[in-house]
């Protein structure tokens, strides 16, 4: 099985799961994009790697009015289709593919945002060259993801307890190689800011329905860490635990 099936599958058997989320449905980020789609108010936007729809739906609430929903899992698209429904966002439509082959033709969003996704993408650079092809002239392009720090072994440990928990975990990238990774022809330079969110182990890995031999591979690895790692993730003793998530912003030349 590739990773990509792999990922659908997972996020597939857990897709209700993440509308409930209280890490995905709420969150200043998601008043950021609604205040963005006020400011910005963009004829069509793409929420890529949509998960259960939040990023989107904070764009219809800050006014977009034409809007797809694209991810790899069926699931993950029927959830959103039902709760654009109930919410009444008509000018939300799904469609289903992966973030490094997009179906659309070239310059067509306005706007393109990217939440909490973009780490289990098998490439980042054919996502992103997708993404600046789709992405009309003076379009905005956002990301928002956990990024890993830059410390080696920091990072090392944060990318350990992710594939532990998910196997169709591939990167958080650090800062610094996100900028790299937006360093491409066709886009301004990326502004943003980072901030630090807390996760609660039992939801975290619950949400997800991490195995039980991982999740105990899991405590053993918190119960093991060195202090340095202990201190800046910031572990509790039921394992809860604290990350840093990033918000980059960048325009396509015209």
């Amino acid at each position: 099985m590739d990773q990509g099936t792999l990922a659908a599958r997972q996020f597939g058997d857990t897709a209700a799961n993440y509308l409930d989320s209280s890490v995905h449905a709420k969150g200043a980020d998601l008043d950021r994009l609604e205040a963005l789609a006020q400011r910005l108010r963009p004829v069509r936007a793409l929420d890529l790697g949509c998960g259960a729809g939040h990023a989107a739906f904070a764009l219809a609430r800050g006014g977009a009015t034409s809007l797809i929903a694209y991810d790899l899992s069926d699931q993950m698209l029927t959830v959103v289709e039902r709760e654009a429904q109930a919410r009444g966002h008509a000018g939300i439509a799904t469609r289903r593919g992966a973030a490094g082959q997009l179906p659309f033709p070239d310059a067509v969003f306005d706007l393109i945002v990217t939440r909490f996704s973009a780490h289990h993408w098998p490439s980042v650079p054919a996502a992103v060259a997708e993404a600046v092809r789709v992405l009309a002239p003076g379009g905005t392009f956002v990301i928002i993801d956990v990024i890993a720090p830059e410390s080696a072994l920091l990072d090392t440990i944060l990318q350990t307890i992710e594939l532990l928990r998910d196997m169709s975990h591939v990167r958080n990238y650090r800062a610094s190689e996100w900028r790299s990774m937006l360093g491409v022809p066709g886009l301004s330079a990326a502004i943003g800011d980072a901030w630090k969110l807390r996760l609660e182990f039992a939801s975290w890995v619950r949400r997800i329905a991490t195995p039980e031999r991982r999740v105990a591979a899991l405590r053993a690895v918190f119960d093991d860490l060195p202090a340095e790692a202990r201190e800046y993730f910031a572990v509790a003793a039921d394992g809860s635990f604290t990350c840093d998530v990033l918000w980059l912003e960048a325009a396509k030349r015209g």
